[in-house]
């Protein structure tokens, strides 16, 4: 035996941290004898043999030479009395007789190089998706599996699955320098394997089995292994849409989101009530938004995540579209089903904290590999969750790599950030001396802001015209402002204040309305500090908190829907983009469940069939009149008309439209029309005679009533427009408008101005 028996306990008894040293084919000389030496770890092998590779004769040679079996767990070595190594491949016989040939994975170089390795431990690789993880490919001219994992106080790392019994002994990884990266390639290996990584911590006197944290596909709970999966063979149809999003601008277009869950937008009772699968809505999803008239739809976090109550925002499986309803390649179909129809794709992203499930990242090599050690600084006491540090380049580059990845490999249009106010406050949730200041004595954490920045610049410099949302509820400064100015670097903010006091104050009986008047607009005092969305999202109609429709206070249907017309106009008229989540488009009367399907029966009857085409004729008026939305965050588009009617519950104002962002002149006819639009807003049931100071003569056109009878509403309007009365001023106007304002409802009228 030429190995030691310490080296050859070392594997028997799996510590071994560099398996590559000893397994495969080596040089060595004995007793004034050259030669190599080759070693093989194999289960279920009674004999093996080295056989060499022909390249001439294209396959294994008739030679072989035997090796002697060291260990009854398969631990075999021979000596070969050649002066150079060559290439071979191992046949091996196994206790059933049968014989198979295959090619060593000890035979073969590291898949990742000096460069991979810096890039990786500096945080900038940004295709850590492309080193990192299971990659099908061809290496040495070998199909076969890489594997390779960021696990630094590892003392072994071991591949399991289901090509060697889940047995942590016969495929040790090796570790490549200082890097804390191991790796290894198996030959002829393919998709569709499970696996797990196992790993022997630096104190653990056992080791413990964790999935992939960079893997693409995963089984289903409770066992959560990681799946090889090959998404090479992506048909993608939607270069067209890519293109046009490159030269968009989405401050300045109309953006209209519809915020969704994929498992509960539609199910199949038939089938156990179960929900639609990626493939199914992609044939059903793209039509609807495009017949309501989104510009793009939004999916709650669509990561693997072990737990459906969690909704998808607490993630395990980073890199890996959930394998809930399909494979990753599934995933893509109904992205670019969704692209071709003409809708973008935004998907909620996680980053801001992890769950502690033991076979995933928590605790990952036995350490505090991507959390903070600290609870103080390390634990989310609100959800129970761990704090990633972003202080670490490694963790920074696995969280860019992630946000990249969705856009490289699925093709999606943004990103909607979850819970960036946890990631940007030390203190958040928690009391006097339970956390632990930045370097200045300050609340802020620094890391986590840099870490915004740096992913933002990173998606926005890759993927021209890509969007990300912030969901940040405090007066954090600058989270919209660019990167080079300072800022975070988002392109929107969810508004949630001026969310939160639109809901306080619909919530209220209209008799009251009228000393609460300042809720409605407050907003506008910080509407221009940030580049906002306006939102109504799953948050407000869940936890008892009650559907959007029934936070109205009316009692009877018919009622509620009249009022949650008004709000829903005010969302599409206010200045900003709009996200609204699903259901509430017909008035869902169902608080929303995880599990369950949205109430499509209610579109029989008028009042909830009448709020989907007023959210369908609200988006076309939208969407329909570009150089408004130009506006949308530039307070040049609005100007109150009449903010402060608190006795009549009316709020009114104008919203204008960006002449350069209209068509050039062209010899055909063209549509130079500056738009400008007169918004009425009554919040009690009592119809108005209402006048309106407005800058422009001539005729004002009734685009939206929502007391119009196919809106569910009494018919009251304005016979489809109304002519200005001419030098009849009001509210600092040389001009005026008097029209009919129904009770409870909003009436919004358009100006067309002919640009020269």
């Amino acid at each position: 035996m030429i190995l030691t028996r310490p080296e050859l306990n070392s594997f028997l008894e799996v510590t071994q941290s560099q398996p590559h040293t000893f397994l495969g084919m080596h040089p060595v000389a004995l007793k004034r004898r050259r030669g190599v030496v080759v070693r093989a770890f194999l289960a279920n092998a009674k004999e093996c043999a080295v056989v060499p590779l022909d390249a001439a004769a294209g396959g294994a040679s008739k030679k072989s030479f035997p090796l002697t079996r060291l260990d009854d767990a398969g631990f075999f070595e021979g000596f070969i009395p050649v002066r150079e190594i060559f290439p071979y491949a191992l046949r091996v016989t196994g206790y059933d007789g049968a014989v198979r040939t295959v090619r060593d994975p000890y035979s073969f170089w590291p898949t990742l190089g000096d460069t991979d390795l810096y890039l990786i431990n500096e945080g900038t690789e940004h295709r850590l998706y492309e080193k990192l993880g299971s990659r099908v490919l061809t290496h040495q001219g070998v199909a076969g599996v890489a594997f390779a994992v960021w696990a630094p106080s590892a003392r072994r790392v071991s591949l399991v699955g289901d090509f060697n019994n889940w047995d942590g002994r016969y495929l040790p990884m090796r570790k490549l320098g200082a890097s804390g990266v191991w790796e290894i390639f198996v030959p002829a290996l393919a998709a569709g394997v499970r696996y797990k990584y196992e790993i022997l911590g630096p104190a653990e006197p056992t080791p413990f089995l964790k999935s992939d944290p960079c893997a693409l596909y995963f089984e289903p709970p409770p066992n959560n292994a990681s799946i090889v999966f090959d998404l090479r063979k992506t048909d993608w149809r939607d270069a067209e849409w890519l293109a046009r999003r490159a030269g968009t601008d989405w401050r300045r277009a109309p953006v209209s989101i519809y915020e969704m869950h994929l498992g509960s937008w539609r199910r199949v009772p038939e089938e156990n009530n179960r929900p639609l699968t990626y493939r199914e809505l992609a044939e059903q999803l793209p039509a609807y938004l495009v017949a309501e008239g989104f510009t793009h739809v939004e999916f709650l976090p669509p990561a693997e995540h072990p737990f459906d109550g969690s909704w998808g925002y607490q993630v395990t499986g980073f890199y890996a579209p959930t394998q809930r309803f399909g494979t990753p390649l599934d995933f893509c179909a109904l992205v670019d089903a969704l692209h071709t129809a003409g809708i973008g794709v935004i998907v909620d992203w996680v980053p801001a904290h992890f769950p502690r499930d033991a076979f995933a990242l928590a605790g990952f090599d036995g350490t505090h590999l991507y959390e903070h050690a600290d609870p103080r600084q390390g634990t989310q006491r609100e959800w129970g969750t761990l704090i990633f540090n972003y202080g670490r380049h490694e963790v920074r580059g696995f969280l860019t790599g992630a946000a990249l990845a969705w856009f490289d490999r699925f093709h999606i249009d943004g990103l909607r950030v979850d819970a960036v106010a946890s990631m940007l406050y030390l203190d958040y949730a928690r009391d006097a001396g339970e956390w632990v200041p930045n370097k200045f004595g300050g609340r802020e954490n620094l890391d986590a802001a840099d870490f915004l920045r740096y992913v933002n610049n990173a998606v926005h410099t890759l993927y021209p015209g890509a969007l990300t949302i912030a969901e940040e509820s405090t007066s954090y400064a600058g989270v919209t402002r660019p990167v080079a100015a300072g800022g975070l670097g988002f392109d929107l903010k969810w508004n949630m204040g001026w969310m939160h006091d639109t809901l306080d104050y619909l919530h209220l009986d209209p008799l009251h309305r009228r000393w609460h008047h300042d809720k409605l607009t407050f907003g506008m005092l910080y509407q221009y500090s940030e580049a906002f969305t306006q939102v109504f999202s799953h948050d407000e109609v869940v936890h008892g908190k009650s559907s959007l429709i029934n936070k109205m206070p009316q009692r009877d249907v018919a009622a509620r829907a009249q009022n949650l017309r008004v709000l829903l106009a005010y969302l599409w008229t206010w200045p900003g983009k709009k996200t609204l989540f699903m259901g509430c488009e017909f008035g869902q009367t169902a608080e929303w469940k995880f599990d369950a399907s949205l109430d499509w029966h209610l579109l029989r009857y008028p009042d909830h069939a009448g709020l989907q085409l007023l959210v369908r004729d609200l988006n076309r008026l939208y969407t329909g009149t570009p150089a408004i939305a130009a506006l949308d965050n530039d307070p040049r588009g609005f100007q109150w008309v009449e903010p402060d009617d608190k006795e009549n519950s009316v709020l009114t104002f104008l919203r204008f439209s960006d002449g350069s962002a209209l068509p050039p002149r062209s010899p055909l006819p063209a549509d130079r029309s500056a738009q400008t639009w007169l918004v009425a807003l009554n919040f009690t049931p009592v119809e108005r005679d209402y006048r309106c100071g407005v800058p422009f003569a001539g005729e004002w056109r009734e685009v939206i009533n929502t007391d119009a009878r196919e809106y569910g509403g009494a018919g009251a309007g304005n016979l489809g427009g109304v002519i200005a009365d001419a030098g009849v001023s009001a509210h600092g106007r040389p001009h005026s408008l008097r029209f009919r304002l129904p009770g409870m409802s909003a009436v919004i009228f358009c100006h067309s101005q002919y640009v020269a």
